[in-house]
C-alpha cells in the first residue's frame, strides 16, 4: 500500500471547476431568479432593481413557511423597552446566591446581638470563664499585697533591732 493514505477512487484524477465556469454559472442563475421571461437587453434594469430586492428577499420566507403561519408557543420574542417605560423604583428579583447571602448575614448580625447581651450558650461559657479569671486574678492581687506587706514589717523589725 502506497504511503500517504488512501488514493482517489480507482485511478481517477481529482477534477477542478474552471473559475470562469463557476462565474457564467452563477450569472445564469441570477438571470433566471430575477426575471425569469425577461430578454437579456433589459438585464442592466433588472441589476439597478435587484439591489433593493435583494434586502425584501432576505425577509420573505421560501417553500412551506411562506403560505402558513405558525406561531410556536416556546418562542419568547425578546421585546426592547423604551427609557420612558423602564421603572427604575420596582424591586428587582433577587437571586438565590443573593438571598441566601442576605439572610446569612441577617443570622449573623442577630446572633452577635445576643451574644453581646449575654443570651447565647457561647456567650454565658465566655462570661463564666471571665468571671474565674477575674476571681484569680483578684486572688494573685490580694497575695501580691499580703506578701508586701509582710516584706515591709519583715524590714522594719530589722530596721529596730
Amino acid at each position: 500500500m502506497p504511503r500517504g493514505g488512501k488514493r482517489g477512487h480507482k485511478g481517477r484524477g481529482k477534477q477542478f471547476s474552471n473559475p470562469e465556469e463557476i462565474d457564467r454559472q452563477m450569472k445564469a442563475q441570477k438571470e433566471f431568479e430575477e426575471s425569469p421571461g425577461a430578454e437579456k437587453g433589459s438585464s442592466a434594469e433588472s441589476d439597478e432593481e435587484s439591489s433593493s430586492d435583494d434586502e425584501s428577499d432576505s425577509r420573505k420566507r421560501s417553500g412551506v413557511e411562506g403560505l402558513i403561519e405558525i406561531e410556536n408557543p416556546n418562542r419568547v420574542s425578546q421585546k426592547s423597552k423604551k427609557v420612558a417605560e423602564l421603572d427604575v423604583t420596582a424591586p428587582r428579583e433577587l437571586s438565590r446566591r443573593e438571598r441566601e447571602e442576605i439572610e446569612k448575614q441577617k443570622s449573623k448580625e442577630r446572633y452577635m446581638k445576643l451574644h453581646l447581651e449575654g443570651k447565647t450558650e457561647q456567650a454565658r461559657a465566655d462570661l463564666a470563664r471571665l468571671a474565674i479569671i477575674k476571681k484569680q486574678r483578684e486572688d494573685a492581687a490580694k497575695k501580691r499585697d499580703e506578701l508586701r506587706k509582710a516584706e515591709k514589717e519583715a524590714e522594719e523589725a530589722k530596721s529596730k533591732r
